[in-house]
């Protein structure tokens, strides 16, 4: 799983406990983007730092859902619901997603025993960039946008310059334009919001690695394979 780390995405599958103790002051700045074709772009967080203050012990407050500005898929009234916590630029997430995902919504959401959501907790600028299209593509598309993300994972989240015009050259598979890419990389209620999540999963939840899993408010330790996420999900689906 990927920690917290403000280098670049390609540094960002592993770090020591103590790596992430010196990096109290992370801030997950996106910095200015030059959008395709369109000037500077400026899109960022505030200088509070996601590690600023010692974690809790994460509980059952993870599963406080707010229907309206999370992003949900599955039955509302399914007895399990999975939290995941995920960066679109973390490979191990890009695993999760082509590997485990399919199997699980087959199962499990589809079939009414599974609600997911999804949380965004971005490493690094690119990974903010990425999760505010995802927010932006709307309710609807969030999901299926967030998939074709993690398949083209390699062919956006690398390279060399500024990541914006490789953002977009995807971005408008998904119907957006270069003013609505550029009115999404300046929306800052979409990265207050993306801020927002982040900080409260570092410091209410424990998470400081990605994917982060929560199986009805309990954090997965042991991994996030399918066959530790049916052992998880198992005592709630009993009879």
């Amino acid at each position: 799983m990927s920690q917290i780390k403000e280098q670049n995405v390609a540094d960002s599958k592993t770090s020591s406990s103590g790596s992430l103790s010196r990096r109290r002051a992370i801030t997950l700045g996106l910095g200015a983007l030059a959008a395709a074709g369109g000037g500077i772009v400026y899109f960022g967080l505030s200088s509070q730092s996601i590690a600023q203050t010692a974690p809790m012990s994460p509980g059952a407050n993870a599963m406080q859902i707010n229907t309206k500005t999370e992003n949900i898929i599955g039955d509302p009234n399914a007895p399990v619901t999975i939290v995941e916590y995920s960066s679109m630029t973390c490979p191990h997430c890009a695993n999760h997603h082509m590997n485990t995902m399919p199997a699980l919504t087959e199962k499990y959401i589809k079939t009414g025993k599974v609600r997911y959501v999804i949380r965004e907790f971005p490493l690094d600028r690119i990974a903010l960039a990425a999760a505010a299209l995802a927010r932006c593509a709307g309710p609807e598309k969030y999901f299926p946008f967030v998939t074709a993300m993690y398949k083209q994972q390699e062919t956006w989240a690398k390279g060399p310059g500024s990541p914006a015009p490789r953002l977009f050259k995807l971005a408008k598979q998904a119907g957006f334009t270069q003013e609505t890419f550029n009115a999404c990389m300046r929306n800052k209620d979409v990265s207050d919001y993306i801020e927002k999540m982040a900080l409260t999963g570092r410091n209410n939840y424990g998470v400081n690695s990605t994917p982060t899993l929560f199986v009805n408010g309990k954090k997965l330790e042991a991994g996030n394979s399918l066959t530790e996420i049916e052992k998880a999900m198992a005592p709630y689906l009993k009879g």
